[in-house]
């Protein structure tokens, strides 16, 4: 039995995640952080839109729920901003996508979350999981299939996938939400027990990401389904999404450390 062997060689493979960091390593590039004050012509090098500024001094303003990490301005102006590995990206309203953050929005996103803790304390320590592809492009789904390998073992934290909205607590959507995927994803909504909770999964999911038109046309699945938890990335890594779902269970603290 080569097999035992080889794993007795390995030892453990499955991460500390959330009781010790995991770091993915300095060069991992989970997201774009802000460097500088604005430039004239840095907002117009982003695809999905997700830079916003005036072109005179500071104000420059980044949407992570639209970014999906081509690079491009970190290319164009590496001054103004870099990839950041931070993996903790989740937020609990969507507005907490968008940095700098405002005092308004730190007020905001703190009534969100006790919400949420609120609603998550009937769960107790299990979760289960019905995720629906609304149109993705197929990344993320990697992602989140991952999540249930001996690496990440999301089993291990008393989260569990089902295949009946009748017995999920929480909906875990990938896609921008197309139009022949929004009255599934209501009906799998309706079909759930209350409480129950909504994750976006991927820039698509939080923004419309690509597929978003000019404005606010495209909300991402925000316009079809009550969403609680925001996790952005194209595709956002296993660790992102772990940080989401521990975040809609109220088990994580004010800086991700465990609660």
């Amino acid at each position: 039995m080569p097999w035992v062997l080889r794993g007795l060689r390995r030892g453990i493979v499955t991460t500390p995640y959330p009781r010790r960091p995991d770091d993915y390593g300095p060069d991992f590039h989970a997201t774009v952080s802000l460097r500088g004050p604005d430039e004239p012509g840095l907002a117009d090098v982003c695809p999905s839109a997700a830079i916003a500024g005036t072109g005179d001094g500071p104000g420059l303003i980044l949407d992570r729920g639209r970014c999906i990490a081509c690079g491009r301005c970190v290319d164009a102006f590496p001054d103004r901003l870099a990839f950041d590995p931070t993996l903790e990206l989740g937020s609990v309203g969507r507005a907490g996508l968008v940095v700098p953050a405002t005092p308004e929005t730190d007020e905001t996103l703190a009534a969100l979350r006790r919400d949420l803790e609120a609603r998550s304390r009937a769960f107790g320590r299990s979760l289960h999981i019905r995720h629906v592809d609304a149109g993705s492009d197929g990344s993320e789904e990697w992602e989140v299939a991952a999540l249930t390998n001996p690496v990440y073992d999301i089993h291990r934290l008393g989260v569990f996938f089902t295949a009946s909205p009748r017995h999920a607590d929480l909906l875990l959507v990938t896609g921008a939400g197309t139009a022949g995927m929004a009255e599934p994803l209501r009906r799998t909504y309706e079909a759930m027990p209350a409480p129950r909770i909504v994750l976006a999964a991927g820039s698509d999911a939080a923004s419309g990401g690509l597929h978003a038109g000019p404005g606010d046309e495209r909300t991402g699945i925000a316009a079809i389904l009550p969403v609680d938890v925001f996790v952005p990335g194209s595709p956002p890594s296993p660790f992102s999404l772990l940080h989401g779902i521990l975040l809609a269970l109220g088990r994580l603290g004010p800086r991700g450390s465990a609660a």
